[in-house]
């Protein structure tokens, strides 16, 4: 069953995006996924930078676009232009939700700043996305996300033991910088219920890069210098990782010890591994790493990757194949899970869309809106403006 558009969390509630390229459009597409009404605002020739950015999907979308502007309307509206600031000050008036990421100053001088807006629209929550922390010295400094990769130490934690520093295969900062960015408007939006008053909220990439350290971080400060890069082990428990079989690669994790017996009993079929002192309780098999390792390898590459697999299921010990991106994206799973979804119209015949990953009452939040073409929404968002001035 389909769910009805007033059913979702955020009926009702619209988002005006004034952001670009990737954290601030991911906060924006995370409120349109929970039923917003989101209205994406472009340069009308330029649109997005990420519409240059990737593979193309239609005459003026990309796959890197549409990757974060699905469940949004677009309206290009040149800044630069006293009637499309004016413009823009009215779809201010109507919003419940302003998001933005212009560098420090900048909304601010286009009088888009949130004490100008606010001051029109005192139920106005607005979400402020940076690279640094807007009252420090670097607050004027943009935000990239590979930079704050590199200075918030996540490089340094990430790649293989001897190997230089290495970023990690997605923006990740971004992404959870639009993550927070989204949590944090949603609580400003519950806290409203009370109040009646709207708020500013901040984000700085850099301050989620750090947070993202998270145990890594901690365990840096209680040893007083850099932990290892451990690749794709764990630096706290053994077995964990990825390991090569007879015919493949395959992920395993050894949680606890009551694990570890199981695998060597019923899948290695190697019961003196449980009792070797060397390797009998996690502790030790971390400190004995280099040992264990080795010998765990040379068992693993004398099976076949789906007897292992079976295996392992059998003795609760959790573990996968290593797929290729194309293999998990037309997986079983993920296509009985209904993730991946053809966008269909003016798109490529290849080009698809990530579905919201949510459940509520057991079903999907949906794809309402395909990622927009550049100023598609142009006239109905007009339209919509001009019959109620006043707002909503």
């Amino acid at each position: 069953m389909l769910f009805d558009p007033d059913d979702l969390p955020l009926a009702g509630i619209r988002v005006l995006d004034l952001s670009r390229v990737l954290a601030g459009p991911w906060c924006a597409q995370v409120l349109g996924d929970l039923g917003a009404d989101v209205i994406k605002v472009e340069h009308p020739e330029r649109g997005d930078d990420t519409r240059d950015w990737g593979l193309k999907t239609g005459a003026t979308n990309t796959s890197y676009f549409d990757s974060v502007n699905r469940n949004k309307r677009s309206i290009g509206i040149d800044l630069a232009d006293p009637q499309g600031l004016a413009l823009v000050r009215n779809l201010a008036r109507q919003a419940d939700v302003v998001v933005q990421n212009f560098k420090t100053g900048g909304a601010d001088r286009l009088g888009l700043g949130y004490a100008a807006l606010s001051a029109e629209n005192t139920r106005l929550i607005y979400c402020s996305v940076s690279g640094y922390a807007s009252d420090g010295p670097e607050a004027t400094r943009p935000g990239y996300d590979l930079v704050v990769q590199g200075e918030a130490g996540l490089m340094s934690l990430n790649g293989e033991a001897g190997r230089p520093p290495l970023k990690f295969g997605l923006a990740a900062v971004d992404l959870f910088t639009g993550q927070y960015a989204a949590q944090a408007v949603l609580a400003a939006l519950f806290q409203r219920e009370r109040t009646g008053r709207g708020r500013l909220v901040e984000l700085a990439l850099y301050d989620c890069g750090l947070a993202m350290t998270s145990y890594y971080g901690l365990e840096t400060m209680v040893k007083g210098s850099d932990s290892d890069r451990y690749g794709n082990a764990h630096p706290s428990i053994v077995p964990y990782g990825v390991f090569e079989t007879g015919d493949g690669p395959i992920v395993l994790t050894v949680g606890n010890n009551a694990q570890y017996r199981r695998f060597c009993e019923q899948v290695l079929e190697r019961p003196d591994l449980v009792t070797d002192p060397l390797f009998a309780t996690n502790l030790d098999r971390s400190k004995n790493r280099a040992l264990f390792v080795p010998i765990m390898e040379a068992e693993l590459g004398k099976r076949r990757r789906a007897d292992l697999l079976a295996r392992l299921t059998a003795a609760g010990i959790p573990c996968g194949e290593v797929l290729g991106l194309h293999e998990a994206l037309t997986s079983e799973r993920t296509r009985r899970a209904g993730l991946l979804l053809p966008q269909g119209g003016e798109a490529i015949a290849q080009a698809h869309v990530l579905a919201p990953p949510y459940r509520l009452d057991g079903r999907r939040l949906p794809v309402r809106r395909m990622p927009p073409s550049l100023g598609g929404a142009d006239r109905e968002i007009r339209e919509d403006l001009a019959a109620a001035p006043d707002g909503r």
